[in-house]
This record gives structure tokens, C-alpha cells and sequence, in this order.
């Protein structure tokens, strides 16, 4: 019998996906096929990481390509590419040149691996998930935005450092879309199983939740060039692993609403079981009035970035 193995490409051999093929293959997850338009770069990273192989100990092929034919068949695509933000670039501001590259990546990707899952990470991440819906045709079930995952990592951080506690026993949840209008929502976020607000004053607890919030321009602000990228990518490892090991994990990601949280035909972030079909039920709980209103108020913000591309669509 012959068994094939488990096949993930990475598009953008940048800091967050040369840091995520990293990620899946040291885990132990699949073949990593690295892709990027600029010749050598994926290359020259997959033979760094390929050399590091022995080393890990793990055998899993990692290779560095700019031709979309050696991404045929893959399980799992994650698309990194497009530009960083830089100190004092709003999300939005990427939004127009961004969404072009995700386009043509994700036209090419869909077309040489028809059955992948998609996990989407540029930015805005929300609407980057719509281009990819729209130009890839793939059912909404497999094509997934990182957004709640990264976040909630990160206000289990802050919620450890500030407790002094280990963040294994930290639980929490971001809903929303990624970026300022996101959700944090204290009340359903627990030390081991000690809900937060039995443990913080409110002050604090909602000066985590503003953290959270900027998390990422926090570290674009400290490392003065460039952008996160070591949680991001062990954020899409663990999306990764969830899918090919068919995990049921539950977590936070963008996906495509019909109704749910009273949102239609937006990418928000809410909790969903993640499996080998990706999307398998997304998980409906109930909010206070004050929370249902700020996610409406993040989705509204997505509306408008997603308003923004039809428009410069409709004028191109």
C-alpha cells in the first residue's frame, strides 16, 4: 500500500512564512513546499531549513520554489504574502495593494491543489479571506482566516504576565475582526477555570484588552522594521495541525458568517471546530447586549474595508 504524505505549501517566503514552514516541519505535519516570486529566496530558505532537518530530528522535505506547479496537491496552502505594515500604517492602508497579491497567489494555489484548505494571514486579514473566497471559488468551510488565534495568544500572555501564572493554564477568547475593533471577551477567558474577572480588578482587565488590541502594533513600534512574526506563525502551525491531524480543536478564526452572531455575508472571527474539512460548526454562544454590539461594530468595519475594494474594483 502505498501511503503519500501530508503536503503543505507556504506562499511568502517572508519572516512569517519561511517562521511557519519552520513551525510545521520541525512539529513533525507535512512536506513544506515554500513559494515566492523573488527567485532564490524561498530556495535559499528551504535549504537552510532542510539542512536544520537532522539536527530537529525530522525528515519531513522542505523545498523553496517560484513555480506554482510544484505546489500540486497540496492538503494545506497558507498564504503569508503581501507587504508588512510598517510603523504608522493602519491595516487599512494595506488594504488595496494587498488584495491584489492575494488574488494572484491564491488564483495560481487553487488551480494546482482544487481540494486544499486555505489559511489566509495577510493583511487586513478579514478581507484578504474574502478575496480569497471570491477569486478561489473553494466552499466557505475551506478557506479560514489566523486572526483569533494570534489574538487570543496574545491576551493569554498578557493575562499570565500580569497574574504571574503560567500561560498553559490561561484561557482565552478573541472574537471580531483583527485589528482595533477586535473582541476580547474577559468573561469567557479563565485561569485555570477561574473566570478572569474573579482574579482582576476591571481597570486591569480592560487595559489587557486594549493591549490585546494593539498587540501587533506594539511589536511593529519595537522593532521599528517589520512585523510580528514568530507568533503568527506558530499560530497557522497549530491551524495546521488541527487540520491535517483532524483535531476538532476549538478556536477562534475568521470565517465567513450566514446569520450567525446576526452577521451575513461577512469574515469575522468567532470560535469554530476546526478539522480535516476545515470549517466543521462554528460555535454559536451567547453575548451580553454590550458584546453583540461591538462585534457588530467590528463587522461593520470589515463591511467597509470590503465596500473599499468593490469600489476601487468597480473604477479600475
Amino acid at each position: 500500500m502505498t501511503v503519500s504524505r501530508r503536503k503543505v505549501t507556504v506562499i511568502g517566503a517572508g519572516n512569517v512564512g519561511a517562521t511557519a514552514a519552520q513551525r510545521i516541519a520541525e512539529a513533525g505535519l507535512a512536506d513544506v513546499c515554500l513559494i515566492d516570486v523573488v527567485e532564490g529566496l524561498p530556495q535559499g530558505k528551504a535549504l537552510d531549513l532542510a539542512e536544520a532537518a537532522p539536527l530537529m530530528l525530522h525528515d519531513h522535505a522542505i523545498v523553496g520554489t517560484n513555480d506554482y506547479a510544484d505546489t500540486a496537491g497540496s492538503d494545506v496552502v497558507v498564504v503569508t504574502a503581501g507587504l508588512a505594515r510598517q510603523p504608522g500604517m493602519s491595516r487599512d492602508d494595506l488594504l488595496l495593494k494587498n488584495a491584489g497579491i492575494v488574488r494572484a497567489v491564491v488564483a495560481q494555489a487553487a488551480k494546482a491543489s482544487p481540494n486544499a484548505i486555505l489559511i489566509i494571514v495577510t493583511n487586513p486579514l478579514d478581507a484578504m479571506v474574502h478575496v480569497a473566497l471570491e477569486t478561489s471559488g473553494f466552499p466557505k468551510e475551506r478557506v479560514i482566516g489566523m486572526a483569533g488565534v494570534l489574538d487570543s495568544a496574545r491576551f493569554r500572555t498578557f493575562i499570565a504576565q500580569e497574574l504571574g501564572v503560567s500561560s498553559f493554564d490561561v484561557s482565552a477568547f478573541v472574537l471580531g475582526g483583527h485589528g482595533d475593533t477586535m473582541v476580547p471577551l474577559p468573561r469567557f477567558s479563565t485561569v485555570a477555570g477561574i473566570p478572569l474577572p474573579e482574579l482582576m480588578t476591571p481597570e486591569r482587565i480592560e487595559a489587557l484588552v486594549q493591549r490585546t488590541r494593539n498587540g501587533g502594533a506594539e511589536v511593529v513600534a519595537l522593532l521599528k522594521s517589520g512585523s510580528a512574526f514568530y507568533a503568527p506563525a506558530s499560530s497557522v502551525m497549530h491551524m495546521v495541525d488541527a487540520i491535517l491531524n483532524d483535531r476538532k480543536r476549538v478556536l477562534p478564526c475568521a470565517v465567513l458568517l450566514a446569520g450567525e452572531y446576526k452577521i451575513d455575508g461577512l469574515v469575522v472571527g468567532v470560535p469554530i471546530v476546526l478539522g480535516a474539512a476545515g470549517v466543521e460548526r462554528i460555535i454559536e454562544i451567547k453575548l451580553t447586549p454590550d458584546e453583540q454590539a461591538a462585534l457588530l461594530t467590528s463587522a461593520a468595519s470589515v463591511r467597509g474595508l470590503i465596500d473599499t475594494m468593490a469600489a476601487a474594483k468597480a473604477t479600475a
